[in-house]
């Protein structure tokens, strides 16, 4: 929440009587973020001395990139950092459009991989008001000035920043607007289908807003609200030309204009978009729309304010179609107009919606369909199908949000930040560049019965394959890899909570690609060393890039061998084991089962002393990929033990006891390892190299135990712990201790390295980091382990920081730095928010029992 407190209370009272939940992330119109922070351009000079050999590789590779016509894997000139970022529009892997919390749309991610950042300045809102005996008052419902002469001319702009505010609690938001000279609040309510478990319109390229006015005055107003929209996502290419726009009219029941939808069809036939918009709106009792086909923004927006002043009605001419020329623009209106009583309110209803079926990505490889293709078609012709669609299907939309939301916004136990970042983190499941596309015929995988071979029915993991189809998401807007595996590792709580049958299709596809091998050699960016893109027997790092073919060109990611990372593997077995137990099926279990064993048999080769523990290789080997380990560490040991106990688990729930055998012995040999090794009495060590930063106190030395515990199974079929319990409460004290409380008040996040002395590691841009995801998953780790206060004070400072002093919310980073800095803006991990509610629920289930486990295949059916 954010305003001036006595106002505030006030506001707080008027926004709920207009339909406005309690809890969100609220702002009004005209708020200044109090810090200014900037992304991160300037490393230390000790940073810089030691990453030129790097840099010099990463220019050679960029311009060998852009040779080839395609981008890096990774920016290296950030993205223009913008506090104005708000909930996004449509549904899951359709594209994204950012609305600003101001009502700029301003983000636009339509293109897998591709984003634009420019608002497009007559893509507005703008309201008419009539009342008997006054002036007429049009008004452009934005608070700021624009660029553009004309419009800034022909419109009228500045509503009063004071008089509204925004309210986002994704996939929703409200914007209240009073306008006291009219005695009129208007507010605007935008919908995406955006819910759990829901497979089907949850993938639609639709927004909905739903206005209300509300007449508070003893005397009649009549009121219009008009939609304008610019042909195209304010990129150059707009004005490449070969644009037009179209009237259409969906008539309702009976062929009556009543409960018809109506509005312009916006066409892009270019090859790289091949789009169609939409805008619309409801005609229905009470409410007369009309439109404009087409106006040319440059040269007669006047025009169309002028019309719409007349009577607030537009001319709905119907304006023979044609296509623009090159440098020329063209937009459309759609407009609703309502009579509203004394006393009483009126509603007006508006959808976006955008049909572009069809995805090629920049190798000009296969073309791909959308998933909503399935129930809409890929001619290119479901626009005008969306927008009815979404009209009829809003109210039951509004109702499955409310059903999911409602038990955590009512939980008084939670605190009021928490409800918020819970929900709005989930913006990043539509606007993290993600695709969900059918799957073609030679992705399958492979046949019609499970790989094990023991089944002559068709294999539940096949069905769901092509049920699921394809689905990815990027690490991050300037991180531009599919499916990120060591970052889903935090993220993943998410769709394992919302979507378990996305996050099973993903685990099956990563699955798939243990034996793929890919002898494309490459000179690493980090070190200069010749490597392999792809090896058998090991998890790839992302699915692809963008600029090639993802799932058919994996690992994308040429900073380094990813073949040898030391947690890729490790995170695979645990997040099955999750997936698991959380859909106790046991033919995900035995698909996934030798996959598990085929990871592990390379992970054992990493112990190069034989005492049961992974050894680092003394570089930047797993997700702190500028941070060296060295020897047994800390973060990589636990994820090693943790995976073992998984092992175990599955083997013996499998009935190979051999195996379960061989893994506890490992794992009993391994674990006096790391106690030995690393414990100091206190928490433990970064790594066992014996060097100074070997002592340092690492924020995300618990992970292993935050799987287990969340799997409810830190203890061996004997009933030891895997991690001794002391030790862990007391590593996650002295994290609090150290790496939380000392920063901003204990209102940063969790520092990712601290020394025993207090101070922050510096000896890699990493260590003196806050990663947000990161420190969302420790919060997680300690709810589980009962530090509820704690864990709630850890990640509360990522939220008061990036959404509250820093304008970063809904663009959330992979890195904060003291210094009012950040990295990578828009990225995967945060997601790891989801981790702190599947802890706080799994606080109240108990031990899970074994006997809950079904023990046939035929008995279950779950995915």
């Amino acid at each position: 929440m954010a305003s001036a407190k006595s106002e505030a209370d006030q506001q707080e009272l008027s926004m709920g009587h207009f339909g406005v939940p309690e809890f969100g992330w609220r702002v009004p119109l005209d708020h200044e973020f109090p810090e200014k922070w900037q992304t991160l351009k300037r490393l230390r000079f000790l940073h810089i001395v030691k990453l030129i050999p790097t840099i010099y590789r990463y220019v050679k590779f960029t311009k060998r990139m852009r040779a080839l016509g395609r981008r890096p894997f990774i920016d290296v000139i950030p993205i223009p950092f913008k506090p104005i970022y708000g909930v996004p529009i449509g549904g899951i892997g359709c594209g994204a459009i950012n609305r600003g919390w101001k009502g700029e749309f301003c983000r636009w991610s339509l293109t897998p991989g591709i984003y634009t950042y420019d608002i497009v300045e007559a893509n507005q809102f703008t309201v008419r008001i009539q009342r008997p005996g006054k002036p007429v008052y049009q008004q452009v419902l934005y608070p700021g000035q624009v660029s553009s002469r004309h419009l800034a001319q022909a419109w009228q702009w500045q509503f009063p920043g004071d008089q509204a505010h925004y309210h986002g609690l994704y996939p929703r938001a409200w914007t209240v607007y009073r306008i006291p000279d009219q005695d009129v609040t208007l507010v605007c309510r935008q919908v995406s289908p955006i819910f759990p478990h829901d497979y089907k319109d949850t993938c639609l390229p639709v927004g909905v807003f739903v206005w209300e006015v509300h007449n508070h005055a003893q005397t009649p107003v009549d009121v219009s609200i008009m939609f304008t929209w610019q042909n195209g996502i304010g990129a150059d290419s707009d004005k490449n030309g070969g644009r037009w726009n179209e009237a259409f009219c969906n008539e309702g029941t009976e062929g009556s204009t009543e409960d018809s939808v109506i509005g312009v069809l916006l066409h892009d036939e270019a090859p790289s978009m091949g789009c169609t918009m939409a805008i619309s709106a409801a005609s229905q009792e009470g409410v007369k729309v009309t439109y404009c086909t087409v106006f040319d923004p440059n040269t007669n927006a006047d025009a169309l304010w002028e019309d719409l002043l007349l009577d607030g009605q537009l001319n709905s001419s119907t304006v023979p179609a044609f296509k623009t020329d090159q440098d020329e623009l063209t937009a459309a209106a759609v407009c609703a107009s309502c009579h509203v009583e004394e006393k009483s309110r009126g509603k007006m209803e508006f959808v976006l919606a955008w049909d572009m079926p069809r995805v090629h990505f920049k190798s000009k490889g296969h073309s791909y369909l959308r998933r909503y293709t399935r129930w809409f078609g890929h001619n290119g012709k479901a626009a005008t199908r969306l927008c009815s669609h979404a009209l009829h299907s809003y109210p039951q939309w509004e109702e499955a949000i409310e059903s999911w939301q409602r038990p955590i916004l009512d939980e008084d136990t939670y605190p009021a930040w928490y409800k918020s970042a819970l929900f709005n983190e989930l913006y990043f499941m539509s606007d993290g560049g993600t695709v969900w596309l059918e799957l073609q015929e030679d992705q399958s995988n492979g046949g019609t019965t499970c790989s094990n071979g023991v089944q002559d029915r068709p294999c539940k993991m096949t069905e769901l394959r092509k049920d699921m189809g394809l689905f990815a998401y990027l690490e991050g807007h300037e991180y531009r890899m599919f499916n990120t595996y060591d970052v889903h590792f935090y993220a993943s709580f998410a769709l394992a909570m919302l979507w378990p049958r996305i996050e099973i299709s993903l685990q099956d596809f990563i699955g798939s690609c243990v034996n793929v091998i890919d002898d494309e050699s490459y000179y690493q960016i980090a070190n200069g060393r010749l490597a392999t893109r792809k090896q058998a027997d090991c998890i790839p790092h992302d699915i692809g890039d963008p600029e090639e073919e993802p799932w058919k060109r994996i690992n994308g990611y040429y900073q380094h061998d990813t073949c040898k990372w030391k947690d890729l593997n490790l995170k695979f077995v645990l997040m099955i084991y999750r997936d698991f137990y959380q859909i106790q099926d046991l033919v995900f279990l035995r698909e996934m089962y030798p996959k598990c064993k085929s990871v592990m048999e390379t992970s054992k080769l990493q112990d190069t002393d034989d005492d049961g523990l992974i050894d680092n290789s003394g570089s930047a080997d797993q997700t702190y990929d500028a941070w060296v380990m060295t020897g047994a560490s800390a973060y990589c040991g636990g994820l090693w033990l943790a995976a073992l106990r998984c092992m175990v688990e599955m083997a013996h729930i499998l009935g190979n006891e051999v195996d379960a055998a061989d893994y506890s012995e490992i794992l009993d040999k391994g674990r006096v390892s790391y106690e030995s090794k690393l414990w100091n009495g206190k928490y433990y060590n970064y790594d066992s190299s014996n060097t100074s930063p070997s002592k340092t106190c690492m924020a995300d030395q618990t992970a292993g135990q935050w799987y287990l515990r969340a799997c409810n199974l830190t203890t061996d079929r004997s009933g030891a712990d895997v991690f001794p319990t002391d030790h862990v409460h007391s590593a996650l004290a002295t994290i609090y201790k150290m790496n939380v409380l000392p920063f901003r008040e204990g209102r940063f996040g969790a520092m990712n390295g601290v020394k025993p002395n207090g101070k922050v590691d510096s000896c890699s841009m990493q260590c003196e980091e806050v990663w947000t995801g990161v420190t969302y998953g420790l919060a997680a780790s300690m709810i589980q382990e009962g530090l509820v206060k704690e864990g709630f004070q850890t990640a509360s400072g990522i939220y008061h920081t990036c959404y509250e002093r820093a304008g970063l919310g809904f663009q959330t980073p992979e890195a904060i730095l003291l210094r009012q800095v950040h990295r990578s803006t828009g990225y995967m991990r945060p997601l790891a928010i989801w981790a702190m509610q599947w802890a706080l629920e799994n606080r109240h289930k108990g031990a899970a029992s074994e006997d809950s486990v079904k023990t046939t295949s035929e008995s279950n059916g779950n995915i």
